[in-house]
């Protein structure tokens, strides 16, 4: 009898009884190593563990077993050899994915490929794996079957050449990345917000509904990315007033309005042309596509109150139904003890004195202008803000209802604060010439604004030197602040 270590199947045994617990070991804690960095790695270490090595065991020993009986159709080596090949075939792609596209570079054409192209791939190679491991381990015959594949494939193209150039016009979308989830496009007419894409469409929120449009059509013509045109976006809305209105009276409100809005891109100025008969039209830039529909919401709810206090028609329409002179009177009535009036000063008052309404956000009194007027608190809240360097406002307080603005044009100086409206505000404007009268003939009253222009420099003094440096660079007016300020 020969030598047991000559024997062929010695060393294939020793492999397996002794070699495969070592290598499963190492395995395991490789495995457990990466899983606690986070490595993704670790899933094709496990592959390989639980499934790859022991497959290839079983194949070594039954292939030994094979050889010993001397059969060469022995079923259980051959389904077992395909098995092995079929994991290995799957341990390679997987590897080939993690290492070349899982850890792609951001921007990089590995990253931007979509992965129904890796998922095709991995289908077609699996299946040419799948042929030769066939034709090494059965001996199949797979040429007729790659044939009969191709005829069919050829077939179904013709028959949905339609639905099939819509995907792979929305897969060329996806690999190429002109836009994404988010962007601003203007596509043929439609515009709006890329809300989803697919293999067949891009879905856009255009503000009134989801337009869907297939990505064929989309790749087959021109379209524009509003959010890969820079910071600042252009916006433009037609604005109609009255004929009898004077243009450059409604030219210079439609740019005072625009220029007050939050949203207005820094260092730019808004544009208002006539168009001929009451239309003009006002184009300003904003922050970017996405605050386009807010800036013109709140450039709308402004005019209209602006409008109204300029005289000014607009939509045609030159009626103010809060003006009244009943209203009027009553205003009068309510400021009376701040005035110290009787009851035949307010009725002189009346023809001299003007109801107005701002919209919350709207500036009542800028800081830093000498002030013609002062309004009367009627209703409402307002926010008090120390002007800074970068046009941004420092928080100092609010007033409300009884409060007064703009008492600094009795001094002719500017005014220290801005004033912001919290609220919709409704004011008393009394004229300084009507007031400078009455200060005359009422010394506690002159007294007594004296006291409140000083608190009032008081109040930005004491903000300014709270403020920290961070806080004097970047802040912007909280109408919420509620330091007092009366």
């Amino acid at each position: 009898m020969p030598e047991l270590w000559r024997q062929s199947w010695f060393w294939p045994a020793v492999f397996v009884v002794v070699g495969l617990p070592i290598l499963l070991i190492v395995l395991t804690e490789l495995a457990s190593s990466l899983e606690r960095r986070g490595n993704g790695i670790a899933s094709l270490v496990r592959l390989a563990r639980n499934f790859v090595v022991p497959t290839a065991a079983v194949a070594v020993l039954l292939a030994e077993i094979t050889k010993a009986v001397g059969s060469t159709d022995f079923t259980w080596s051959k389904l077992v050899t395909t098995l092995f090949g079929f994991l290995a075939l799957l341990f390679i792609l997987n590897t080939f994915n993690l290492v070349l596209f899982r850890n792609a570079k951001e921007g990089s054409w590995r990253e931007r490929l979509p992965s129904i192209f890796l998922d095709i791939a991995r289908i077609i190679l699996i299946a040419i794996g799948l042929a030769i491991l066939f034709k090494l381990v059965w001996g199949t015959d797979v040429a007729g079957l790659f044939t009969a594949l191709g005829v069919t494939s050829i077939v179904l193209g013709l028959a949905l050449q339609g639905a099939i150039g819509s995907v792979v016009s929305g897969l060329l979308l996806l690999f190429e990345q002109p836009f994404r989830l988010g962007d601003y496009l203007d596509a043929g007419g439609t515009r709006g917000r890329v809300v989803e894409v697919n293999w067949r469409a891009v879905h856009i929120d255009t503000g009134n509904g989801i337009q869907i449009i297939p990505n064929a059509s989309l790749a087959g013509s021109s379209f524009t990315n509003l959010s890969l045109g820079g910071r600042a976006f252009t916006v433009s809305t037609k604005v109609t007033f009255t004929t009898d209105d004077p243009p450059a009276e409604v030219v210079a409100l439609l740019v005072g309005v625009a220029s007050g809005l939050p949203s207005l891109y820094p260092k730019t100025t808004p544009v208002a042309v006539p168009l001929g008969g009451s239309d003009y039209e006002l184009s300003f830039e904003v922050r970017g596509p996405g605050v386009e529909g807010e800036a013109f919401a709140m450039f709308r709810s402004r005019i209209w109150y602006a409008a109204r206090r300029a005289g000014l028609g607009l939509d045609g329409d030159t009626t103010d139904a809060f003006v009244t002179p009943e209203r009027t009177q009553e205003a009068l009535r309510q400021i009376s003890p701040l005035l110290h009036l009787t009851g035949d000063d307010s009725t002189a008052l009346l023809p001299v004195v003007h109801l107005e309404r701002y919209a919350a956000g709207e500036t009542a009194a800028q800081g830093g202008v000498i002030p013609t007027s002062v309004q009367f608190i009627l209703r409402g809240v307002a926010t008090l803000g120390v002007p800074l360097a970068d046009g941004g406002l420092l928080p100092a307080g609010r007033i409300e209802a009884g409060d007064y603005i703009g008492q600094t044009a009795l001094t002719r100086e500017p005014l220290s604060m801005s004033v912001v409206a919290a609220t919709e505000l409704a004011v008393l404007r009394m004229p300084v010439d009507v007031l400078d009268a009455l200060v005359r003939t009422r010394p506690r009253l002159a007294r007594e604004l004296g006291e409140v222009i000083e608190r009032r420099h008081r109040i930005a003094r004491d903000a300014l030197a709270a403020a920290t440096p961070s806080e004097l660079g970047t802040t912007r007016l909280a109408p919420s602040h509620s330091r007092g300020a009366r």
